[in-house]
């Protein structure tokens, strides 16, 4: 029988991430498993940024006007994040 995949969460990836992170500092490993550990940190990392910006553009304010009585939705203005 196939084991289906889950698929990738930003939880995960994360994860997965601070494994390799752990692994290439420790600095025991041979070429080959590094590049490859290096290059599968590389696309966990454009895939956490991803998720990050997507969550970005999802962020909403709430503010209230006290003058109309009325409550409106505007984007949260959030400082760029750097990875």
């Amino acid at each position: 029988m196939a084991e289906t995949q889950e698929p990738l969460t930003f939880e995960k990836a994360l994860s997965r991430l601070e494994q390799i992170v752990q692994k290439l500092e420790a600095g025991d490993l041979p070429l080959d498993e590094t590049v490859r550990l290096y290059e599968e940190g590389m696309k966990l990392s454009a895939f956490c940024k991803s998720k990050l910006e997507e969550a970005e553009k999802k962020i909403k304010a709430l503010s209230f006007d006290e003058e109309t009585g009325e409550v409106e939705v505007e984007d949260l203005d959030l400082p760029d994040l750097e990875l």
